[in-house]
């Protein structure tokens, strides 16, 4: 293997940067066409069963692919990836639009009709292979930022993500009110091409080649668990950073025919739009400060304040606390994915980082489809009209009176057991284990290799298992 090229830390901060740009801007674009999808169809059908198995849909099928993804991270350079996945969701949007043009103009007023089902899927389709992108850009902080700056970088990915999605959600909810879904179609086509353009003029000298790497086949679950296991706690975290996807779950599946409960589509867009700007505030307030000595207890804090948001955010049917809690649950939700980014970057070989932080993906996805599919015909079918109904008496001392208290009902249990769950990880051993190595990883990773000369040891560059597998990289 020829030895990459190691530019300054100046320089790779910049193609960081770019490349970081250019994923916002693929994130914005599926996002985009994600949400308008979301909200068109509950226009549609005024079902919230629509929205739920919509949104946990997608969550499954990250499960699902994930650990694909993560291998063919760690098989190909990651610039490939990027690329191989930017062409292909092109693809798939350029399909959906042809589906929506020859779609009858009554097919998607029911949930039983297969053309809105088929054109949800192929949209669903375009949008879940852009997460592997985001499985790519994890590793490229590894490759391309020194280890003590990689929690500020996990922060701007966090900011940059926050400004994508505030785009979106204002974009999305507008086109839907005022332009309907083909015209939002052609948009995200366009979005889709110019960030495939730009891609193709970013170059990544520090891997010239992908790095010597164990991984098999398309779908290495093996090799996965196997890089997972090296690693004392390293699934214990995986563990604790699900806690905040039960809330998710239950967000995914209800907040939004919630929100339109009390917003227009237009204005629930824009809601969400000032959301976004509280997840840009969380991760330029990482980009700035860190994460702290121990990002397993800043991550397990946070974890417990979306808790408490997630329960309050419906207490009343007030538009204003609807607003505020969104806003701040934003904010906290990049501490949560800052801190498992940060570790595992620190703890695992690059050769196997793709398919644990495939893994991971995997694993936390899993959480808000199951919540998603449960939650959504329970809501609609049972809770709703027991709080609208005979129920409503018993609710309204907490919940107050207006619309939605069924789904306020749902939102304040499911944020109760999540900051249950949160208190109870403190406690155990695997937490503390999990914050040991970490520390341990830490300490050494300028420690003085024989006195004299101090060098970065960080484990993301030492040799996965054995000499024969040692990569250089440009860190």
């Amino acid at each position: 293997m020829s030895t990459p090229t190691v530019r300054s830390a100046r320089v790779r901060g910049r193609t960081f940067a770019h490349i970081l740009v250019n994923t916002a801007l693929a994130n914005l674009t599926t996002s985009y066409l994600w949400f308008a999808l979301t909200f068109w169809l509950y226009l549609e059908t005024r079902n919230v069963i629509a929205t739920g198995v919509i949104g946990g849909g997608y969550m499954l099928f990250i499960a699902a692919s994930s650990i694909g993804f993560g291998t063919l991270v760690d098989r190909f350079r990651k610039l490939s990836v990027m690329r191989g996945s930017a062409a292909f969701t092109l693809g798939m949007f350029s399909l959906a639009a042809v589906v929506f043009a020859v779609m009858p103009n009554d097919a998607s007023a029911t949930l039983s009709s297969p053309w809105m089902w088929l054109f949800a899927v192929i949209v669903l389709a375009g949008a879940v292979v852009e997460n592997m992108r985001s499985v790519a850009l994890s590793t490229t902080v590894t490759i391309l930022v020194d280890a003590d700056r990689r929690a500020n970088a996990n922060g701007w990915v966090g900011a940059v993500q926050g400004l994508s999605f505030m785009v979106t959600s204002v974009f999305s909810g507008l086109s839907i009110g005022f332009f309907g879904m083909g015209w939002t179609i052609v948009i995200a086509l366009v979005l889709v091409m110019v960030g495939l353009v730009d891609l193709l003029a970013i170059s990544l000298p520090e891997e010239r080649e992908p790095a010597a790497s164990d991984a098999q086949g398309t779908f290495d679950l093996r090799g996965a668990l196997r890089a997972v296991h090296l690693v004392p706690g390293l699934f214990a975290l995986i563990v604790f950073s699900t806690f905040n996807n039960f809330v998710g779950g239950v967000h995914m599946a209800l907040l939004d025919p919630y929100g339109l409960e009390l917003f227009s589509v237009q204005m629930w867009g824009v809601v969400f739009a000032f959301g976004a700007t509280g997840f840009m505030v969380g991760g330029a307030l990482i980009g700035r400060f860190g994460l702290g000595a121990n990002p397993m207890r800043t991550m397990l804090i946070a974890v417990m304040v979306t808790g408490v948001l997630g329960a309050v955010i419906g207490l009343r049917a007030w538009p204003w606390l609807l607003v505020a809690g969104v806003w701040l649950f934003m904010v906290v939700m990049p501490a949560v994915e800052a801190a498992e980014q940060t570790v595992i970057q620190r703890v695992v070989p690059l050769p196997q980082q793709g398919r644990v932080f495939g893994f991971a993906g995997a694993f936390e996805a899993a959480a808000a489809p199951v919540t998603a599919f449960l939650v959504a015909p329970v809501a609609e079918h049972i809770v709703i009209p027991w709080a609208d109904g005979e129920g409503a008496g018993a609710v309204e001392p907490v919940f107050g009176s207006g619309p939605g208290r069924g789904l306020a009902l749902i939102f304040a249990i499911a944020g109760v057991v999540t900051i249950v769950a949160a208190l109870a990880a403190f406690t155990t051993p695997v937490y503390r284990a999990v914050s040991a190595e970490y520390s341990a990883v830490a300490a050494e990773e300028y420690a003085p290799e024989d006195g004299s000369v101090e060098q970065p040891r960080d484990a993301s560059t030492c040799p996965p298992t054995t000499p024969d597998d040692a990569v250089p990289t440009g860190g």
